[in-house]
């Protein structure tokens, strides 16, 4: 049945310099082999673009192996079994697979997901219950540890990942203070709860951020660095905890930042402070904490206690325009493609 099947992929073409361009990228359509023993054939519903990707289309060290030109675009994605060659799985069943960026995809049964479309909505699996969301529960909770009356500060907090992070620390009783990047975002962190929402546009974010906190950070959740990172340092409390789980200002950087080397201011604040800056990949917390992240942002969401929005984006063809955007912050939630 799948030999008659076509599918469009796209491809790493080459390495980009800078913001990923059109020349980064290879479209083309190949023919499906059947699955083998153990495999199943997989429709791709919906694909989730992270900026984490940004990283691996480079070859610079980092904590996972980069993408070699011409692999397909990695990324997680909700899909659907057309054909099934492993025990357990049937067709028509929906899964959480990392099929990439194609319209279908064939892959070994024991690394799937079994997604039930009546308990969430299944795109949920790729963000506030997939992924990002554990990645802001793990790190917040392993790391962060926020206490009732403490001030949690996140940036990119209309993202899945800050988004998230500020409303559980309002649920373990914690002051949230969102950044991000427009007054679009604004307006959304103080729809999600956020105590206080601020535009990291203005010049005058360190002193927006002494208002906002004005007995100081105890947690801050980066995900962003650059000048939003340079205006919290000044306001983190002594033995503040940083979760550190991205840097996206940095990630189509192709040079070091102009300035002066500040790695001293940096490093005497952590001595002075006694500061926590403890950088994590949510992969290392999941044999311990994953089971229980599932069931609280389950029930957290069905409850309406944790809310989410969803930046969805029609056709396997918008992924690299999407992609960038995304780069760039023009996303207002959690990024997806929808494929079919």
């Amino acid at each position: 049945m799948s030999t008659h099947l076509r599918n469009h992929r796209i491809r790493l073409a080459a390495r980009p310099h800078g913001e990923p361009t059109g020349e980064d990228y290879q479209h083309d359509v190949v023919e499906l082999p059947s699955p083998a023993d153990g495999q199943v054939l997989l429709r791709t519903r919906f694909l989730s673009l992270d900026p984490y990707v940004r990283g691996r289309m480079s070859d610079a060290e980092s904590y996972a192996a980069p993408m070699e030109i011409g692999d397909v675009i990695v990324g997680a994605t909700v899909s659907e079994v057309v054909e099934s060659a492993a025990d357990g799985f049937s067709a028509g069943d929906t899964v959480l697979s990392y099929g990439g960026w194609q319209e279908y995809s064939v892959e070994a049964a024991e690394g799937l997901r079994r997604l039930d479309p009546a308990s969430a909505p299944v795109t949920t699996a790729l963000g506030v219950l997939g992924m990002p969301g554990f990645t802001a529960y793990a790190g917040l909770l392993a790391i962060g540890r926020p206490q009732p009356g403490e001030t949690v500060a996140v940036a990119a907090a209309t993202g899945p990942v800050g988004s998230a992070v500020g409303q559980i620390a309002r649920l373990l009783g914690a002051r949230a203070v969102g950044i991000a990047g427009g007054e679009r975002k604004v307006e959304r962190m103080r729809e999600l709860g956020f105590d206080a929402a601020l535009d990291h546009r203005a010049p005058d974010l360190g002193d927006r951020l002494a208002d906002a906190a004005p007995d100081g950070i105890d947690v801050y959740f980066e995900n962003v660095g650059g000048a939003v990172w340079d205006a919290v340092l000044p306001h983190l409390n002594e033995f503040a905890r940083v979760p550190v789980c991205g840097l996206a200002a940095s990630y189509n950087a192709t040079a070091l930042p102009a300035g002066p080397d500040r790695s001293g201011e940096l490093m005497g604040a952590v001595l002075r402070k006694s500061l926590t800056l403890r950088g994590f990949i949510q992969r290392e917390f999941a044999p311990t904490m994953f089971e229980d992240f599932l069931r609280d942002m389950t029930g957290w969401v069905a409850s309406g206690q944790v809310h989410y929005l969803e930046d969805t984006h029609e056709g396997l063809d918008s992924a690299p325009d999407a992609f960038l955007g995304m780069l760039r912050g023009a996303n207002l939630g959690k990024t997806i493609v929808q494929i079919s």
